[in-house]
């Protein structure tokens, strides 16, 4: 693979403080991999040999419940850190990590992040920073599974996919990556029969279209509706 330039790296928020010279030092002891779609980066318990940093692709982080049912808990897009389990005190990853599509990220070594932390201005804050936003947006699916009714919640997932990831086409705002109605379920913690029922009835009303692992919103503003947001 060429050599990657260092201004990739200038304006994602680990790097934004650091120096180009400071940037190359980092990207001279990555390693970086090509991962095919559905391939797993890493999986839950596994020791955290390595962290990552997502240059271009998404993905999936997938969790098991107590009782062995796997569960999205939430997409990361490029330009962002993963596999961190360090910053958080663990040794072991806390959840399995998916390329959702084919995806090519930097690794380094775990035994790098105490002296990549101590060493370059802003990398440990804005990584922690980073974690924080996660841990927000993973409390925000708790309450919705805890309170909210499935068709909310449902039409919540599509809008955080959405304004994640979301890309303009003549039909609407398609999900960049493939997303099944059994992925989305695992996300709202309901069945398959029931998404399915919600976005055929959302079909026929123009909302969405959903075709071969692809999910396209043609009428985001009718989603917020459903989805409780709009007050």
């Amino acid at each position: 693979m060429p050599k990657l330039d260092e201004s990739l790296l200038t304006s994602l928020p680990p790097f934004s403080r650091l120096s180009r010279t400071e940037i190359r030092e980092i990207l001279d002891r990555a390693t970086p991999r090509r991962y095919p779609e559905g391939t797993a980066v890493f999986r839950e318990g596994a020791s955290s040999d390595r962290f990552f940093l997502l240059l271009d692709g998404y993905i999936r982080v997938v969790r098991t419940t107590s009782d062995g049912e796997q569960v999205i808990a939430l997409h990361i897009p490029p330009g962002q850190l993963f596999g961190i389990a360090p910053a958080i005190g663990r040794e072991t990853y806390p959840a399995t990590a998916i390329a959702a599509v084919e995806s090519l990220a930097l690794g380094w070594p775990v035994r790098l992040w105490s002296e990549f932390s101590a060493n370059y201005d802003g990398f440990a804050t804005e990584s922690y920073r980073t974690l924080g936003a996660r841990l927000g947006e993973f409390q925000s699916r708790v309450t919705e599974l805890a309170t909210q009714a499935v068709e909310r919640r449902v039409a919540s997932a599509l809008l955080r996919m959405v304004n994640q990831s979301g890309r303009q086409t003549e039909d609407g705002i398609e999900i960049v990556f493939p997303v099944t109605r059994a992925d989305i379920a695992e996300m709202t913690g309901t069945t398959l029969h029931t998404v399915s029922r919600l976005l055929s009835a959302w079909e026929r009303e123009g909302i969405v279209k959903s075709a071969r692992r692809r999910v396209t919103v043609s009428a985001p503003h009718r989603l917020v509706v459903l989805s409780g947001a709009a007050k």
